[in-house]
C-alpha cells in the first residue's frame, strides 16, 4: 500500500542507517552500534528461546548485542527493503535476514525479518523499536543453549 509520505532521500537514509547496523555489529564498532538507537528504543528477539527476548533502552539492546557477539564472529546479511514514511519523522521497515555466528560454543546459521520503526531525530534516522523473527536456525555445531547465557 503506497505511503502518502514519500521522500527518496528518507528512504535512502534509513537503508544507510540499516547497513550501519549490520555494519558496526559485524566489525564490533559498539560505540557507534549504540548510537543507532533511540535512548527509548525496544528491542524484541523471537527464536533464541520459548518466548523470546525483550530489552528496553537503546543503550541496554545495544550493550545485549554487545554482550552476547563480542567474542563471536558476525556476519549479517539485510535484503529486499519494504521501507515506508508513516510521517515527516516516522518511517516502518521490513528487510530479509541471514546471519551466521560463530561463538566459542556454537555457530548457527538464521534466517528471517527484521521489523522495525524509525524516528527522525536531530542527530538523524534511529531505530525507535526493531524486532527479529526467525523462520529458521540451524545450529552448526555445538549447543544452542550456551547461546542465552551471556
Amino acid at each position: 500500500m503506497p505511503s502518502r509520505h514519500y521522500d527518496p532521500s528518507a528512504i535512502e537514509d534509513i537503508k544507510i542507517l540499516k547497513a550501519r547496523y549490520f555494519r558496526y555489529l559485524d566489525t564490533k564498532q559498539w560505540d557507534k552500534f549504540a548510537d543507532l538507537f533511540t535512548a527509548d528504543a525496544v528491542g524484541v528477539w523471537d527464536g533464541f528461546e520459548e518466548g523470546g527476548s525483550r530489552f528496553e533502552g537503546g543503550a541496554l539492546i545495544a550493550d545485549t548485542i554487545r554482550r552476547k557477539c563480542a567474542d563471536a564472529l558476525t556476519v549479517h546479511h539485510g535484503h529486499m527493503p519494504e521501507i515506508q514514511l508513516t510521517g515527516a519523522t516516522s518511517a516502518r521497515g521490513v528487510w530479509a535476514m541471514y546471519d551466521y555466528v560463530k561463538m566459542p560454543e556454537v555457530t548457527f546459521e538464521g534466517h528471517g525479518h527484521y521489523h522495525e520503526d524509525y524516528v527522525l531525530t536531530n542527530d538523524g534516522w534511529k531505530i525507535h523499536r526493531l524486532r527479529l523473527t526467525r523462520l529458521s536456525q540451524t545450529i552448526i555445531e555445538g549447543s544452542g543453549a550456551s547461546m542465552l547465557e551471556k
